[in-house]
């Protein structure tokens, strides 16, 4: 139908300026910030499925795990103690990351990385030398306020400081850096397991200061992005900073629009209260439902526990973190095929190819593990060709995944915010998407166990819903200049009813000022 053609790009302002040397090593090392995210992702499921740390710290899981050859496999790794260790961090990004809007907003997104990168080391050698369950909780706490600040700052540092023809591209490197994190704790918790003396889960865990060091680093080195410093009204070195960023000396246009916008943020005593203004009800609606769908996807629910998914539908301990590898290299080389496609197909292709390919994948998976456990969850002798074909599967599904909703879902909230609402809004974007990664972690193993091979027809129900919310309701955000991003809403067949011109006169947040005096 008609209804949902968007404008996808063009339309508006225009920018001079070009990709220079300078912005793009400064999105590389600002995208490493989600590299501590994703460690913590792949470490996560790879230590919980090693016997030594669950004979140490959740000795009833082990227990159960060893249990002769009948018991359910659905239900070995069901406890609340142990997916608490996993989700704890969650909860504890949700709180930060309401703390971090009002750091981004005021000090800037350095200095939200800093505190991201230093909370998360601290919380990488608590883990590291844990004795104790409740020292591993609260260290899991610790890495959870270092990547509630991170996942606050990060996409906002990338999408502000890339020249808007190629902010997917640029962006989406922090959810490369997620991959190669998650990668990178795949094989080493594989070489991990197999030292002598069941030690390598402390290596597992302790590693995460590298990420961590580079994080922090990386925050001190970086240069504040135009918006910021214009926020902190230090104009002269913004224009500079622009400049540079640009790679031209005429940003007068661009320049113009960022101290308009900045003016209009700061009559904003309350950002907060401003988001919940009709004109912002699109911005409000995707800062919440795209990231509350990305969860219920149920990626979380592979990428987490794929080393114990793979142990539980037949394979041996090692076999299933070899199998998490080969997930992890399916994950980064998908990633890639999205930078690369972004700006070239567009955000709304990519989601709705990325929800076609996830539910014909998990389709596949429940049938092939609910004809292999059926629902009492006894487990046969598992054919190698039948394990192929789960693994063939499950890694389609993690490459739709992460040319779509993965990237995706951190690229299109961070892009979409005017400055007035950017950090409130993305504080809110980040803790829905804690509290749903919390919920689902907490509960995926309960009801693993009593959905049992219908819990992947639980997350296809959830893709076929989120793949309408896109066909309708995501207008395309590709090639559009982030303070002119208000266009979209304007133009869109639903969305429109709650912009009007009078909020944006000159399409965009050109004229901020007198934008926020119209309220």
């Amino acid at each position: 139908m008609p209804a949902v053609g968007i404008p996808t790009g063009g339309a508006g302002k225009s920018y001079p300026g070009k990709l220079t040397p300078f912005v793009t090593m400064t999105c590389i090392v600002a995208a490493m910030g989600g590299l501590i995210f994703g460690y913590d992702i792949g470490i996560s499921g790879g230590v919980t499925s090693m016997n030594p740390f669950l004979q140490k710290f959740f000795p009833s899981v082990y227990r159960k795990k060893k249990a002769e050859e009948s018991t359910n496999q659905y239900c070995q790794y069901d406890s609340q103690t142990l997916t608490m260790f996993t989700s704890s961090l969650y909860l504890a990004a949700l709180i930060s990351s309401l703390v971090a809007s009002t750091v981004t907003r005021k000090f800037g997104r350095k200095l939200s990385m800093l505190f991201g990168g230093l909370l998360f080391f601290a919380g990488a050698i608590l883990n590291g030398f844990a004795q104790k369950v409740w020292m591993l909780i609260v260290g899991r706490i610790l890495l959870g306020f270092g990547i509630g600040f991170a996942n606050q700052s990060v996409p906002l540092y990338l999408s502000e400081m890339a020249p808007y023809k190629y902010r997917g591209a640029l962006n989406i490197g922090f959810q490369l850096s997620i991959t190669i994190g998650i990668l990178v704790a795949n094989v080493l918790n594989y070489f991990f397991a197999k030292i002598e003396g069941g030690w390598g889960w402390r290596l597992s865990l302790g590693g995460a200061v590298v990420p961590a060091l580079i994080i922090t680093v990386g925050s001190l080195v970086l240069p504040d992005t135009p918006n910021s410093i214009i926020e902190r009204g230090q104009h002269e070195e913004a224009r500079i900073k622009l400049q540079r960023i640009r790679g031209i000396d005429n940003v007068d246009e661009e320049f113009a629009d960022l101290v308009a916008a900045s003016d209009a943020s700061k009559l904003v005593e309350h950002p907060w209260t401003m988001l919940l203004q009709r004109k912002y009800r699109p911005h409000l609606s995707m800062a919440i439902l795209i990231p509350f769908f990305q969860q219920l996807t149920g990626i979380n629910v592979i990428m987490f526990y794929a080393p114990v998914l793979f142990n539980t539908i037949g394979f041996g301990d090692d076999a299933s973190l070899m199998s998490a590898v080969i997930t992890g290299v399916v994950n980064v080389g998908a990633t890639l095929v999205s930078i690369y496609g972004v700006d070239k197909w567009g955000r709304r292709f990519l989601f709705l190819e990325g929800g076609v390919q996830m539910l014909i994948c998990q389709a596949v998976v429940a049938a092939a593990i609910g004809a292999k456990f059926g629902v009492d969850g006894t487990p046969g002798e598992l054919p190698k060709w039948y394990a192929i074909v789960v693994v063939v599967f499950i890694c389609t599904y993690v490459a739709g995944f992460a040319w779509s909703w993965g990237p995706l879902g951190w690229l299109v909230p961070s892009e979409i915010f005017p400055l007035e609402i950017r950090s409130a809004a993305q504080s809110i974007n980040v803790s829905v998407n804690m509290i749903f990664t919390f919920i689902v972690a907490q509960i995926f193993l309960t009801m693993l166990c009593h959905l049992k091979f219908g819990l992947f027809i639980f997350f296809a129900f959830f893709v076929v819903i989120m793949s309408i919310f896109v066909y309708f309701f995501l207008p395309e955000t590709k090639g559009i200049p982030i303070e002119e991003m208000n266009q979209i809403w304007r133009s869109h067949w639903y969305w429109s009813r709650f912009v009007s011109h009078e909020d944006y006169p000159n399409g965009g947040d050109g004229n901020g000022v007198q934008m926020v005096k119209n309220v």
